[in-house]
């Protein structure tokens, strides 16, 4: 989830704001105003983008491998553009790879470098990738609320994410680290922000829909939920990063990295909100 540094440079934090002005329109133009169609191409076309940093962090470094990956990860996202029945299937799948990771990571207490392909990675990346590109699909499809939804999403990610980057830097400093040996600095006060920008957002959203006390109640669940797998997927792709030595999957976006580290947290929220939004019940 986007930072929760308590010292960040400032003018790393110049570099982080100019970017997301550049990129927040467009993408809020993207998410509205394209058909769903169109919105999927240009979404895959992101995706290829993070599938080519995945190889860098599973090791597969030789340009021709990596091109055929990102072609098969495409591939992948057209058979479930034909076939959309399963897509409920792979949120389901996704939730709970992401539960897994949610047990998995708390666990670790160092962080071996690693040399070679990973191929293990490399398949998991197909979820990892494929996973929310299905989610955002699926929901902007959806008649009516459909990019409403999308939108919403996006507005939660980007209040958790700045709620974890302001509140942890402002009280942040010399509290308890949330995973020291993955992102140290993470703290769980960050995390605290983080949810209330979670619980802002979904009141929001149930008093826009005029929503009963017991499905406000839902909704705040999923987004709750949301945003911590969001911060799984966060410290997921540090963990990936710190295996290689690397600070950043890319150099793609001044000040973010590269688009692993812009999408991070959508990649493990995506399928999850979709999910539970469809059992709560919104997307009908």
């Amino acid at each position: 989830m986007g930072e929760v540094d308590v010292l960040p440079a400032s003018n790393a934090l110049k570099r982080r704001t100019i970017t997301a002005l550049s990129l927040v329109p467009l993408v809020i133009a993207a998410v509205l105003w394209l058909p769903t169609p169109v919105f999927a191409l240009v979404l895959a076309g992101v995706l290829m983008l993070a599938a080519v940093e995945w190889c860098t962090l599973a090791g597969l470094t030789r340009p021709i491998p990596r091109i055929l990956y990102s072609i098969a990860i495409l591939f992948a996202m057209a058979l479930l553009w034909i076939w959309p029945q399963g897509q409920p299937w792979l949120f389901g799948l996704s939730a709970l790879w992401w539960a897994g990771q949610a047990v998995a990571l708390p666990r670790i207490r160092e962080i071996p470098t690693v040399e070679g392909v990973q191929w293990p990675l490399l398949a998991a990346g197909f979820l990892v990738l494929i996973g929310p590109w299905a989610a955002l699909i699926h929901l902007h499809g959806l008649p009516n609320k459909g990019p409403a939804l999308v939108l919403f999403l996006l507005f939660l990610m980007w209040t958790a994410d700045s709620m974890a980057y302001f509140v942890g830097r402002a009280w942040g400093g010399g509290r308890a680290k949330l995973a020291p040996v993955l992102s140290p600095g993470k703290t769980r006060v960050g995390v605290y922000g983080a949810m209330v920008g979670a619980v802002i957002c979904g009141l929001t959203f149930a008093w826009i829909l005029s929503a009963t006390a017991t499905a406000t109640l839902l909704i705040l669940l999923v987004c709750g939920v949301s945003v911590m797998i969001s911060i799984v997927g966060d410290l997921y792709e540090s963990l990936l990063k710190r295996r290689r030595g690397l600070k950043d999957s890319s150099h793609l976006l001044p000040g973010h990295g590269g688009m692993l580290d812009r999408i991070d947290s959508l990649t493990a929220a995506a399928p999850v909100f979709a999910l539970g939004i469809t059992l709560i019940g919104v997307t009908t």
